[in-house]
């Protein structure tokens, strides 16, 4: 491999993959056949860096990797100096909706909020006390004084007059003053040790504040972040990112086959055309430093009846699901298939995996080259293989032998590999001294 995995990621990796997940973590040492993608991916990141916004529509079957993707885009984004957030579209948060579903997805986009040095969510804290930070260090160089010295009630309106400063230059006016305003109340509790207050002007930041006479009483504000108005805060959230120093904000957006997935055609109608919407500003380029991905099934995306190509208006941006399948793919379509991986890809994988399945768990299984083709046989010769086989599936499956490798070391590796596809019932004993004839694999 060519970065060397350490055990804190291996242990992430391992433990996401045996449960049929993406890892959050040490996704570039399970990269393999999408650098036509990740050169994508980077060239548009660096777009967003100068001011532009996009939007992209990462389209495959189920187990297909696109939540490999996104994590992909996620962790190039961190290395590149931007704010991240991945989310999952859920029945109760959606694009659309009158009951706050729409607001519990902006939340769940601001609790997942990310940063190079706070990989773990909840970083919106750290990027508010690092503007902070960052306005006090400009006023004690322009004042000649000591930034704790600016630190306190005396200078406080000169910093209070730089956050408005900041807020009101957004091309995306929105709720750019009430973001501003619920900053100075931070730094208000901030100076004065009020942890109240900052909590409040945190959860106003969040959409955690669901009235407008509480957000008045709290923080002196008249407005909130609900339903209606929560695309307005992400665009204002983009431009703030932008002058506090980070590259922008790529925002992820998986399993959108719940939107497919909405019983009522009206219901959904409106979340596709909220979702029009952003295509049009993304690329028109009215919101700055932000990019959108989803990650998307085909029938999410193409289905006339049910999925986003059933909007008419939406339809005719994504293009011709026919062109999906062209041995050719446009990196720069916005509508992306993921093609499958090479068995070549595949190959290269498993070996990784080895390696990072022996640093998890302190062990030396060797497999060689001749067990993992004959495990790859054996995957591609189940019936329906063709239609039906996925990296995740693959990847499961090869993490569970390796478990049972571990677990059976007097076990012969290949009898293990070929009971796992029902082609022996007992095992070949490496030493059958030190087994009971009757021991059983699983």
């Amino acid at each position: 491999m060519k970065n060397k995995v350490n055990k804190k990621e291996a242990v992430t990796i391992i433990s996401a993959l045996e449960s049929g997940v993406v890892p959050v973590k040490g996704i570039r040492h399970l990269l393999v056949g999408r650098n036509d993608e990740v050169n994508e991916v980077v060239r548009t990141l660096e777009r967003i860096e100068e001011g532009e916004s996009d939007i992209r529509f990462w389209v495959g079957d189920f187990g297909s990797g696109k939540s490999f993707m996104l994590r992909t885009i996620e962790s190039i984004a961190l290395q590149k100096n931007f704010v991240v957030s991945t989310v999952d579209l859920t029945p109760t948060r959606r694009f659309v909706a009158s009951d706050g579903k729409a607001r519990a997805l902006y939340t769940e986009i601001i609790d997942n909020l990310m940063i190079q040095t706070s990989q773990n969510g909840n970083a919106l804290k750290t990027i508010i006390e690092e503007w902070i930070h960052k306005l006090a260090s400009e006023m004690a160089s322009e004042e000649n004084v000591s930034i704790n010295k600016i630190l306190t009630p005396k200078y406080q309106r000169n910093i209070e007059n730089k956050i408005i400063a900041v807020s009101s230059s957004f091309s995306s006016v929105g709720l750019s003053f009430e973001l501003g305003s619920s900053v100075i109340k931070y730094y208000e509790g901030f100076i004065t040790g009020d942890q109240i207050l900052m909590l409040n002007a945190l959860r106003w930041i969040r959409g955690d504040i669901e009235t407008k006479t509480e957000a008045k009483k709290t923080l002196g504000i008249n407005k909130i972040i609900n339903d209606d108005n929560w695309f307005d805060a992400i665009k204002n959230l983009s431009e703030l990112f932008s002058s506090l120093g980070y590259a922008g904000f790529v925002l992820n957006f998986d399993e959108s086959v719940n939107l497919y997935k909405l019983p009522m055609r009206q219901t959904r109608e409106r979340n596709y055309e909220k979702i029009l919407n952003i295509y049009n500003e993304c690329k028109s380029n009215q919101i700055k430093h932000l990019f959108v991905n989803f990650g998307a099934t085909r029938k999410t995306v193409f289905d006339d009846d049910r999925g986003m190509a059933s909007y008419g208006a939406l339809k005719t941006r994504l293009g011709d699901e026919h062109s999906m399948d062209s041995q050719f793919v446009n990196t720069n379509r916005t509508v992306l298939p993921l093609k499958p991986l090479s068995n070549e890809d595949i190959f290269t994988l498993l070996n990784q995996l080895v390696v990072i399945y022996n640093t998890d768990q302190n062990e030396s299984i060797d497999l060689s080259l001749e067990h993992i083709s004959l495990y790859m046989e054996e995957q591609l010769n189940r019936p329906g293989a063709d239609e039906f086989l996925t990296p995740r599936a693959v990847i499961k499956d090869f993490i569970e032998i390796l478990a049972i490798i571990k677990q059976n070391p007097t076990v012969e590796i290949s009898m293990i590999i070929l009971q796992k596809f029902g082609k022996n019932s007992l095992p070949v004993e490496k030493d059958d001294d030190n087994l009971d004839d009757d021991i059983e694999v699983f």
